[in-house]
C-alpha cells in the first residue's frame, strides 16, 4: 500500500502539468495562426523546430525586463505581453484582432496598428515557432517568430 499512495500522486500532478502545458502547445500556437489564413485564402503554418528554439532563446533574454524589443534575427517576430497568465493563443488574438485595421485595398493599416496582424497571414511565412516565458515582474512574455519573413513593402500578404 505505501509503494501506491506516492505513485497516484505522482501521476495526478503530471496530470495537472500536463493540462498547464496544452494551453501553449505549438498546436495551440498553430491552430491560432491557421484559422486566421484560411479565412483569407492562405495555406496552413508548420511548426519548426528550429524557430521555435530561436524564439524560446529570445524570450528567455525579455526574463529581466519585458520589454517589447525586437530581436532584430533573421525571421520575422511579433511580440505581446501581459500582466496576467496570458497564453499563447491569446496572444496571437491580440495580434488577429488588428485585422479591422487592414484595408486590403489600400494595403494599408488605417489608423491603427496592423502588421502583426499582416504578419500572421503573410503568405510565404510558412514555418513558425513561438515561445512564452514569466518575466521577473511577473508579466508573460510571448514571442512568435516566422520564417521566411513577411511585411515587405508594397507587398501584399495574401
Amino acid at each position: 500500500m505505501g509503494t501506491q499512495f506516492p505513485l497516484t500522486i505522482c501521476l495526478i500532478a503530471l496530470t495537472f502539468a500536463h493540462v498547464s502545458l496544452a494551453q501553449n502547445s505549438p498546436q495551440d500556437y498553430l491552430g491560432a495562426h491557421n484559422a486566421p489564413r484560411a479565412q483569407v485564402g492562405v495555406g496552413p503554418m508548420t511548426w519548426d523546430v528550429t524557430v521555435a528554439a530561436y524564439a524560446l532563446q529570445y524570450a528567455n533574454k525579455r526574463i529581466e525586463d519585458c520589454d517589447l524589443v525586437h530581436s532584430g534575427g533573421p525571421y520575422g517576430e511579433n511580440l505581446a505581453e501581459a500582466s496576467y497568465n496570458m497564453t499563447g493563443a491569446e496572444a496571437v488574438k491580440f495580434w488577429v484582432d488588428e485585422k479591422p485595421h487592414y484595408d486590403y485595398a489600400a494595403n494599408e493599416c488605417t489608423g491603427k496598428e496592423c502588421l502583426h496582424y499582416t504578419q500572421v497571414v503573410w503568405r510565404n511565412s510558412t514555418r513558425l515557432g513561438c515561445a512564452r516565458v514569466q518575466c521577473k515582474s511577473d508579466w508573460w512574455f510571448v514571442t512568435c517568430n516566422y520564417d521566411p519573413p513577411g511585411n515587405y513593402l508594397g507587398e501584399r500578404p495574401y
